[in-house]
C-alpha cells in the first residue's frame, strides 16, 4: 500500500473519531448544561440576601449562567480556531487549554469594578426606576444569550459585547423611549464593524508578508529562520507582555503607558535571547522546506493561544456577569448607572460557565474560524493570534472602538486573501501557453467550454470561501438590531408577567 493511501486511511480514521466525539458531546451537552443552570439557581438562592426583589436576582443569575455558556461556545473560538485549524493543537487539547486559561483569567484577573452598561448606553437621569432597571438588564442578558446561541448553532462567530449592547438598547427603548439611549456610543460600535476586521486583517497580512520575504522565500530557509524566528518570538512575547499588563491584568494592576512600553521591551528582549538556543537546537538537521520551518511556529502559537484565552476570560467575563452585578447592586439599594463591585460568587458563575460552554458547544465555531474560512498552518495561525493581540493593544491605546471577535476573524480573512493574491500573482507570472494549461488536467478536455473553464480555474484561485465572508459579515451587522428587537419583546413580556 502506498504512503498516500495510508495517509488517506488515517485521515478517514481521524475524521470518524472526531465525528464520534462530536456526536457524544452533542448528546451529553444539553443535560450537563441544564445541571449547571440548576446549580447556578441553587447557588444564587443561598448567596442572595432575602428581600422583595431577590427572586429577580435568582432568575437573573440563571440567565447570566446561560449567557456565560454561550460566550464559551462562541467567543472563545476566535482564540482557539487558528491553533486547531493549523493542526498545532487537537480539538481536545485546545478545549482543555482554553477552559483552564479562560477560567483562570476570569477568576484571577476579572474586573473587580464593572462600569455598568447602562451608564455607557442609557442616558443618566432617564426615567427608569430600580425595578424597571432590573428588568432592562435581565431582558438584555436573555436576548443576547439567545442571539449568541443561535449564532453558535449556525456556526457564525459574533461579538458577545455587541449582543449585550443591542440587548440594552432594545430594552432601554422599550422602558423609556428612544431619548433614553446615548446614540453616539452606538455610532462608535457601528464603526467597529469596519475598523476591527480591517485592522486585524491588515496586520495579519503584514506579518505574513514579513515572514514570507524574510524566511519562506529565502534560498536558505533554515539559516534565515535561525535569525528571524527568535526576533518574531521576542516581538510576540513583548506584545503579549504589554497586552497582559494593559488589558489582561487590569483588575490587579494598571500601569501607566511608559511602564507598559518598558515591560514590552524587556520581555521582548528576554524572549529573543531565550529563543535563540531553542531555535538552533530545533533546526539541527532540519530539511530546507517551508513545511519544516513552519513547525518552529507551533509552540509560539500554542503559547499565544493560551495567553489570548487568559486575557479573554479576564475581559469578556463581564459580558455575562456585568449586567448581573448591576442587578445585584440595584436590588441592594445602589444607584442606577454607578460603577458596581463584582461579587466573587457572580464572577465564579461566569468563569465556570465560559469554560463549560467552550467544552460542550465550542467545536462548531472553532472549526468555522480555523478550517472553513481558509486553510491555516502554523505560520498563518501565528500571524492571526499575534495580530489579534497587537490590534486590541493599539486600538485600546488610541481609544478606538474594536471587537476582539471581529479582529480575530478579520485576521483569518487577511491571511487568506494575502495567500490568494500571492498565488494568483504567481500564476499570472508563469509564461505558460494555453495549450500547456489545458493539458495539465486529470483528463483531456472534451469540449472547448471545458477547456476554457479549466483555464479560468487555473488563472484565478479562490483560497477564501466567499460564502463565509457574506454570512459572517451579515451576522455581525444584524447582531445589535436583532438583540435589540428580542430584548424589547422580552422586556414587555416581563412587564406583563411580573408587573411594573
Amino acid at each position: 500500500m502506498s504512503k498516500s493511501a495510508i495517509d488517506k486511511d488515517l485521515k478517514r480514521v481521524r475524521q470518524l473519531r472526531e465525528a464520534t466525539q462530536d456526536s457524544s458531546r452533542a448528546m451529553a451537552a444539553p443535560g450537563i448544561a441544564l445541571v449547571f443552570l440548576l446549580a447556578a439557581l441553587i447557588w444564587a438562592s443561598f448567596a442572595v440576601s432575602s428581600g422583595p426583589l431577590s427572586y429577580l436576582v435568582i432568575i437573573a443569575t440563571v440567565i447570566a449562567a446561560y449567557m456565560a455558556l454561550n460566550i464559551g461556545a462562541n467567543d472563545v473560538a476566535n482564540n482557539m480556531g487558528p491553533a486547531v485549524g493549523s493542526k498545532a493543537l487537537t480539538m481536545t487539547g485546545a478545549l482543555a487549554i482554553a477552559a483552564i486559561c479562560e477560567a483562570a483569567g476570569a477568576l484571577l484577573a476579572g474586573g473587580d469594578v464593572v462600569s455598568t452598561i447602562s451608564r455607557d448606553i442609557i442616558v443618566p437621569g432617564a426615567h427608569i426606576d430600580g425595578t424597571a432597571f432590573v428588568m432592562v438588564m435581565m431582558a438584555a442578558l436573555l436576548s443576547s444569550a439567545l442571539w449568541v446561541n443561535l449564532a453558535t448553532i449556525i456556526g457564525a462567530p459574533v461579538s458577545t459585547t455587541h449582543a449585550v449592547v443591542g440587548g440594552v438598547v432594545g430594552a432601554g427603548i422599550a422602558a423609556a423611549g428612544f431619548s433614553a439611549i446615548i446614540w453616539p456610543t452606538i455610532a462608535k460600535i457601528a464603526a467597529s464593524w469596519v475598523i476591527s476586521p480591517l485592522m486585524g486583517g491588515l496586520l495579519a497580512a503584514v506579518l505574513l508578508t514579513i515572514i514570507n520575504f524574510t524566511i519562506l522565500r529565502q534560498k536558505e530557509k533554515v539559516l534565515s529562520a535561525r535569525i528571524w524566528v527568535p526576533v518574531l518570538v521576542g516581538v510576540m512575547i513583548g506584545i503579549f507582555a504589554m497586552y497582559m499588563s494593559m488589558k489582561g491584568l487590569s483588575r490587579v494592576w494598571k500601569p501607566q503607558g511608559h511602564i507598559v512600553l518598558l515591560i514590552g521591551l524587556l520581555a521582548g528582549g528576554i524572549g529573543w535571547f531565550a529563543a535563540q538556543p531553542w531555535v538552533r537546537a530545533r533546526t539541527e538537521g532540519m530539511d530546507n522546506s517551508n513545511k519544516q520551518v513552519g513547525t518552529l511556529f507551533r509552540l509560539p502559537l500554542i503559547f499565544a493561544t493560551a495567553l489570548l484565552s487568559f486575557a479573554h476570560g479576564a475581559n469578556d467575563v463581564a459580558n455575562a456577569v456585568g449586567p448581573l452585578a448591576a442587578i445585584v447592586s440595584a436590588v441592594q439599594g445602589g444607584a442606577v448607572g454607578e460603577s458596581v463591585a463584582l461579587p466573587i460568587w457572580v464572577l465564579a458563575i461566569g468563569a465556570l460557565g465560559i469554560a463549560l460552554g467552550l467544552a460542550l458547544f465550542g467545536p462548531r465555531v472553532i472549526r468555522t474560524v480555523g478550517e472553513k474560512i481558509t486553510k491555516l498552518n502554523e505560520i498563518r495561525g501565528y500571524c492571526v493570534a499575534l495580530s489579534a493581540a497587537a490590534t486590541v493593544l493599539v486600538a485600546s491605546a488610541l481609544g478606538l472602538p474594536v471587537s476582539s471577535t471581529h479582529i480575530a476573524v478579520g485576521a483569518v480573512f487577511g491571511v487568506g486573501f494575502l495567500r490568494e493574491g500571492f498565488s494568483n500573482q504567481g500564476i499570472r507570472n508563469k509564461a505558460v501557453s494555453p495549450e500547456g494549461v489545458f493539458l495539465r488536467t486529470d483528463h483531456l478536455n472534451k469540449t472547448a467550454e471545458e477547456a476554457v473553464a479549466n483555464y479560468q480555474k487555473r488563472r484565478r484561485r479562490y483560497l477564501v470561501r466567499r460564502q463565509h465572508v457574506l454570512s459572517i459579515g451579515a451576522a455581525w451587522i444584524i447582531t445589535v438590531p436583532a438583540s435589540a428587537l428580542i430584548a424589547g419583546g422580552i422586556f414587555w413580556g416581563m412587564v406583563l408577567l411580573f408587573g411594573l
